[in-house]
């Protein structure tokens, strides 16, 4: 296991700054995830850190190693860091076996051929694959060529390894899979692993850590759980997969509770405070649309985080049904579970009920605390997303 720590870390293209003096420091053994969309800044920090690129400025240690140091224009080459790296594409050799593949990084470290014929067996059998040694590549599904991947990456035994999207090639299933087969492995072989996604419930799933990324720079770090519910800006709430964001103003504050009025509404919904807040402060809530109890519209006691709505679209997903609803003029997203409803009494565009939104689970974020863009045309943007999305 290798302890891995950035200082400064910058990347400029030109004239365009891809990183912006980046500080992290991922722990001996820790599951770390950089997380964002496209453009971000995420697989430029990871291919910085694997040698695949020249960091313009800052510093990079590896354990006791220093890797990048450009005041002393020191840089070790991606071969010479004891790395291992699995790509999005796979990276195999066509022309070689599924062995050869996975023994090639023990034949350039010139590692003994008993040794290496040992190691090959043991990642094959780590990652299933143990019947596969002579078979060539290209006669493998995409879940098979991933598997050696794995194989290849971990046979060196290195104290670290590299994830590019890896999974984005596969179906859901396979995701899903191959996921908790990543995560086993860096468990059984105790690496350090770095992992790079844009899907944030692959992120929760396989992390101890995330680390958020917006525009080449950090904008939240913490554990799966803290990130999940509570982010501190509508960029992270937005990406964590919160589906209703909403700007308004801090009416109330009392035991770490806080009222929000909705801008252009007549809603006060109540959440829990990321930060400091007073009475006064612009601030976004943030809630999912699990978080919205559905109720006969006669049963709904007056108070924040309580409003009626009209039902205008409806997706039946079987085990659930996510609802567009309409309150005050201003588009929300309800999703309601069919679990304990009968078939006739699943919610039907037209149909007005009353929802509340549990406080313990909605998030307010003021906007002086935001780490991350957040201001009113972003969340119009999203707002519109809701509509069009559904």
């Amino acid at each position: 296991m290798t302890e891995v720590q950035v200082s400064g870390l910058t990347k400029r293209y030109g004239g365009k700054t891809a990183l912006h003096g980046l500080d992290l420091t991922i722990g001996s053994g820790e599951f770390v995830t950089l997380l964002g969309p496209s453009g971000c800044g995420k697989t430029t920090t990871l291919r910085c850190l694997a040698g695949l690129e020249r960091p313009t400025g800052g510093r990079i240690s590896m354990g006791d190693r220093i890797v990048v140091d450009t005041d002393r224009r020191t840089f070790v080459p991606a071969d010479k860091r004891q790395v291992g790296m699995v790509f999005q594409s796979y990276a195999l050799w066509p022309h070689m076996s599924v062995a050869e593949n996975v023994a090639y990084p023990l034949k350039v470290a010139r590692v003994g051929a008993a040794e290496r014929r040992a190691r090959v067996a043991d990642m094959l059998s780590a990652v299933g694959l143990a019947d596969f040694e002579k078979r060539p590549v290209t006669a493998l599904s995409g879940g098979q060529q991933q598997r050696v991947a794995l194989a290849r990456a971990l046979a060196a035994r290195p104290g670290i390894i590299f994830y590019d999207e890896p999974l984005s090639n596969l179906d859901s299933k396979l995701r899903y899979q191959m996921g908790q087969q990543v995560r086993a492995l860096h468990n059984q072989f105790e690496t350090t692993s770095v992992y790079v996604t844009h899907d944030q419930e692959e992120a929760i799933t396989l992390s101890d850590r995330i680390i958020v990324m917006s525009e080449g720079a950090i904008v939240q770090d913490g554990t799966p759980s803290e990130l999940y519910d509570r982010p501190n800006s509508a960029y992270v709430a937005d990406f964590m997969g919160f589906q209703n964001i909403l700007p308004g103003t801090i009416r109330a504050v009392r035991d770490g509770i806080a009222d929000v009025e909705v801008d252009g509404t007549s809603l006060v919904i109540a959440g829990v405070v990321t930060g400091e807040a007073a009475p006064g402060e612009r601030a976004d809530i943030a809630f999912r649309a699990a978080h919205a109890r559905l109720m006969p519209a006669a049963d709904l006691a007056p108070g924040a985080g309580r409003f009626t709505a009209a039902v205008e679209r409806t997706t039946y997903l079987g085990s659930a049904v996510n609802l567009l609803v309409r309150a005050d003029g201003l588009p929300l997203r309800v999703r309601v579970e069919t679990g304990e409803m009968a078939a006739d009494a699943v919610p039907r565009p037209g149909d007005g009920y009353g929802f509340a939104v549990n406080p313990a689970r909605a998030v307010v974020i003021p906007h002086r605390v935001a780490a991350a863009p957040a201001d009113d045309d972003y969340l119009t943007t999203m707002t519109d997303a809701i509509v069009a999305a559904h």
